[in-house]
Order: C-alpha cells, then sequence, then structure tokens
C-alpha cells in the first residue's frame, strides 16, 4: 500500500501570487505523487497486486476560491489517480483518492476558534472531521478488491 498524503496551500489570489509558490504547491502536491508512484509501480506489477491511494481534497473537485493553486495540484491529483487506476488494473493494482474536506489538522491551524466555528456551521455534520476517521477510510480504501479502482472517494461531512 502506498499512501501519497503530501499537501500544502499558498492562500491568495490568483493574480498575486508568485510563480514560485505555484511552483512550490505543484511540486508539493502533485510531483510527489507521481515520484513516490513511480517509485512502486515496479514491485506492484511483480507481485500483481497492491493499492495506491491519494489524499486530496474536495477542491480539486469543485475549486476554491483565493485556493487557485492548491484546488488545480488536488484536480491534478484526482486525474492523475484516474488515469493511473486505467493503467494498473490490468494488473490487480488499485488506484483510489480520497478527496477530503475539513479536516482537524495541522494544516488546518491557521484558522481562529471563530473562523473553524463558522466552516463547521456550512457542514451538514457540523464539524471538522477528525484525522482518526480519513485514516479509517484510507484503511478500508486499502482493503478493498482491486476492482474498486479509479474513484475520488470525497470525506467531507456532506459539505460539497
Amino acid at each position: 500500500v502506498l499512501v501519497n498524503n503530501a499537501g500544502i496551500s499558498r492562500v491568495g489570489l490568483l493574480e498575486s501570487m508568485p510563480l514560485s509558490q505555484w511552483e512550490e504547491v505543484m511540486r508539493t502536491n502533485v510531483t510527489s505523487v507521481f515520484l513516490c508512484t513511480k517509485a512502486v509501480i515496479p514491485l506492484m506489477l511483480r507481485r500483481k497486486s497492491g493499492s495506491i491511494i491519494n489524499i486530496s481534497s474536495v477542491w480539486g473537485c469543485v475549486g476554491a476560491s483565493c485556493e487557485a493553486a492548491y484546488s488545480a495540484s488536488k484536480g491534478a491529483v484526482n486525474a492523475l489517480t484516474q488515469a493511473v487506476a486505467k493503467e494498473l488494473a490490468p494488473s490487480g493494482i488499485a488506484v483510489n483518492a480520497v478527496a477530503c474536506g475539513a479536516i482537524d489538522t495541522d494544516m488546518n491551524a491557521c484558522f481562529s476558534p471563530e473562523e473553524k466555528e463558522e466552516i463547521a456551521e456550512e457542514i451538514p455534520a457540523g464539524r471538522f472531521g477528525l484525522p482518526r476517521e480519513a485514516a479509517d477510510l484510507i484503511w478500508t480504501v486499502a482493503a478493498q478488491s482491486p476492482y474498486l479502482t479509479g474513484q475520488i472517494i470525497r470525506l467531507d461531512g456532506g459539505w460539497i
């Protein structure tokens, strides 16, 4: 099992984003998935089994204002997931993505308690997801039949 879980965001308007920040987000969020996936494919092909799970974001499915680079990078992860799933399915290797919504992690520590409360009010579940809930879903997806492949599975409390 490979879980590609790298992710950074740079918040702000696209017009104000320097190219260096765009490239940093793409390198961290997309190129790392490419490199790690490429590295495990030969081993998984020899075994004719394996599961690759890419951690994405709901913003990769619908986009977020002031997070254009992050949204684009996670959208690229989703497309890469689906493309590589088609390549590896004949070899019994599953490739899926978990598109998380607001999860209570260090990445969201930038929000004040008041901002977190406002965001939570927008989520039908009424709260941020827990890291354990994400881990449980990743574990469940990894344990599935390789027939479950090419899927972008949202974990967002009904938010998006």
